[in-house]
C-alpha cells in the first residue's frame, strides 16, 4: 500500500496546531490538575488535546491505529501507527511556564515516516518526512558545528519515579554539569529533541522516555545532520527507554561521558 506522506504530514500539522492553540488559549486559566503518580501531573487539558488530535486522525485516516500517553490505545491496521503526546511538558503548563508542545509521529512498519511538533506560545511549527529534511516554519533546519563538549550546552530531563529508583539520571547529570558548558532541564524531551535539530541545543540525554516523547523529534535531529542512538550507541528506537541525541560530531564524546558513569 503506497502512502501520500504530504497528506499524513499536512493532518499532523492540522492536528497539532489545532490542539497547541486549545492549549494556549486556555494557558491563563490553570487548569485543574490530577495526579498519576506522586509527583506526575495530568490535566483536563492533556485529555482535551488528546482528543482534538485523535478526532482529526480517525476523521482523515480511520484505518490507523493510535497510540497515545493519556491512555489511548486504538489497535487497527498494526502497518500504520500514530504516536501522539497531546500536551508533552505537562508540568510546565501547570505552572504557567510557557515551555510545552504538541508532538505527532507517523509510524510505518516500527519507522518513523513523519513527525510533527508544534510549540504554540512560540507559533513553532517543527516537522520532517524522511529522507526530505526538517523543517521550523519552513526554514530547513540543520544541527550544530561544535566540535567540543567542553563548548556544549546540552539538555536533560528526570524520570517520574526519580525519588523511588536509583536509575533517576542524577549520576549522569552530575557528570555532564562538569563536562559541558552548561546544561538545561527544562521539561519537555520533544522540544528538546526539536531543538537539538534546530542548532539550539548541541545535545540531548534522557532515560525512562516514552514513544511519544521521541518518536517525532528524534526524526528531525537525523533529518538535521545529527544522530541519535541508546547509551550505548545502538540505533535508537523509540519503544526503548533510552535516548542519546547530538549534532554527530561530539556523539562519541557523550557516550565516553555515559560509559564512565555506568562503570562505577
Amino acid at each position: 500500500m503506497s502512502l501520500d506522506y504530504r497528506k499524513i504530514l499536512k493532518i499532523a500539522k492540522e492536528a497539532a496546531f489545532q490542539a497547541g492553540n486549545y492549549l494556549k488559549e486556555n494557558f491563563e486559566i490553570k487548569p485543574k490538575v490530577e495526579f498519576k503518580g506522586e509527583i506526575n501531573l495530568i490535566t483536563e487539558r492533556d485529555r482535551k488535546s488528546q482528543q482534538i488530535v485523535y478526532n482529526i486522525i480517525s476523521s482523515a485516516f480511520p484505518e490507523h491505529s493510535i497510540l497515545g500517553e493519556e491512555e489511548l490505545n486504538v489497535e487497527r491496521n498494526k502497518e500504520f501507527l500514530w504516536i501522539v503526546d497531546p500536551l508533552d511538558g505537562t508540568t510546565n503548563y501547570a505552572h504557567g511556564l510557557p515551555y510545552f508542545c504538541v508532538s505527532i509521529a507517523f509510524v510505518e512498519n516500527d519507522e518513523t515516516k513523519v513527525g510533527v511538533v508544534y510549540n504554540p506560545m512560540l507559533d513553532e511549527m517543527i516537522w520532517a518526512i524522511r529522507g526530505e529534511g526538517a523543517y521550523l516554519n519552513g526554514k530547513r533546519l540543520k544541527v550544530s558545528k561544535e566540535i567540543d563538549i567542553n563548548k556544549s550546552l546540552l539538555a536533560t530531563g528526570f524520570p517520574y519515579d526519580l525519588r523511588e529508583s536509583e536509575e533517576n539520571n542524577i549520576n549522569y547529570f552530575n557528570s555532564f554539569i562538569y563536562k559541558a558548558q552548561a546544561v538545561r532541564r527544562c521539561g519537555s524531551a520533544a522540544l528538546d529533541l526539536a531543538y537539538v535539530a534546530a542548532g539550539r541545543y548541541d545535545g540531548f540525554w534522557e532515560l525512562k522516555l516514552y514513544p511519544w516523547d521521541t518518536a517525532a523529534a528524534a526524526l528531525f535531529v537525523e533529518e538535521a545532520g545529527g544522530k541519535v542512538t541508546d547509551f550505548s550507541g545502538k540505533p535508537f528506537n523509540p519503544f526503548k527507554k533510552e535516548c542519546l541525541a547530538s549534532n554527530g560530531i561530539i556523539h562519541n564524546q557523550l557516550l565516553d561521558v555515559i560509559k564512565k558513569v555506568r562503570k562505577k
